[in-house]
């Protein structure tokens, strides 16, 4: 597959070999998300899932200021309540941001943190899989401060990736961390200049690449579906279809025999 973009008006789409590049666009507002965003990234990831050819997908936001400064407060003042209502409930499966209530999709996706990460944009970040950050990149959860809650999911993915005691701390006070702060928690999993964000998550897109698709699949839905339970339960007990599905892949025994002939495997994702 070589480069394909489609048409939105708040987000930029490309598809290019095996990723699926999702910008959010509205740098005029530190990309800030209000429904019709929100629906743009969610029809985004419906298509980056349901293409076979698509193996990975990034998330980032467009400018250097701002990943994503979470939902557009004064979108929301101006629309009111039932215009939002209606709004909200044409997004889609994904949620806010358009992966954040994302629980099926067992694809990998890598946040690349440009700037500031609130709110919102924080909760899209802890939906992603892996995170690289810019060092002036910036994490909070100010929900609290403006009457509301960290609902597209912060409040539950938050204390189950950092600390209890830091997540609520973090949450009931606004506090904001830093890029190094984040990648000392083990939110972020590296931190680069600037102009090294877009090198950095390709390095992470080659090595991803470089492993079965479905065995990364099958990696993300075991340890998804898999926290839900205690660990005899999850290992002993239950079962995982992408697991059940990997060893009549072709690519299962692509990998073996790869290794015996001392090649680099050509994963085809069948």
């Amino acid at each position: 597959m070589q480069g394909e973009r489609m048409d939105y008006r708040y987000i930029q789409y490309e598809k290019k070999e095996r990723v699926a590049y999702v910008t959010i666009n509205r740098p005029e507002v530190m990309n800030a998300i209000h429904p019709l965003a929100s629906r743009e990234l969610s029809q985004a990831f419906d298509d980056f899932d349901q293409d076979p050819s698509c193996w990975i997908a990034v998330i980032t936001g467009a400018g250097d200021r701002a990943f994503s400064a979470g939902n557009d407060l004064k979108y929301q003042a101006q629309a009111g309540p039932a215009r939002m209502a209606a709004e909200r409930r044409a997004i889609g499966k994904g949620g806010f941001g358009g992966i954040t209530a994302r629980f099926d999709c067992y694809k990998p996706i890598i946040a690349a943190v440009n700037g500031f990460a609130l709110g919102g944009g924080l909760e899209m970040v802890l939906a992603s899989d892996i995170v690289i950050a810019v060092e002036h990149a910036t994490f909070g959860l100010p929900e609290a401060s403006v009457g509301l809650i960290p609902g597209a999911g912060g409040v539950h993915q938050l204390p189950r990736q950092i600390p209890l005691k830091l997540a609520m701390g973090m949450m009931m006070t606004g506090k904001r961390i830093t890029a190094q702060e984040a990648h000392n928690l083990g939110l972020v999993n590296e931190v680069a200049p600037a102009k090294e964000l877009m090198p950095t998550v390709e390095k992470w897109i080659a090595d991803i690449l470089a492993c079965a698709p479905i065995s990364i699949r099958a990696i993300k839905q075991c340890v998804l579906e898999g926290m839900k339970y205690p660990v005899e339960e999850a290992f002993l007990k239950r079962r995982y279809s992408y697991q059940e599905f990997l060893p009549l892949t072709q690519d299962f025994l692509e990998g073996p025999r790869a290794f015996a002939e001392k090649r680099k495997p050509q994963w085809s994702g069948k």
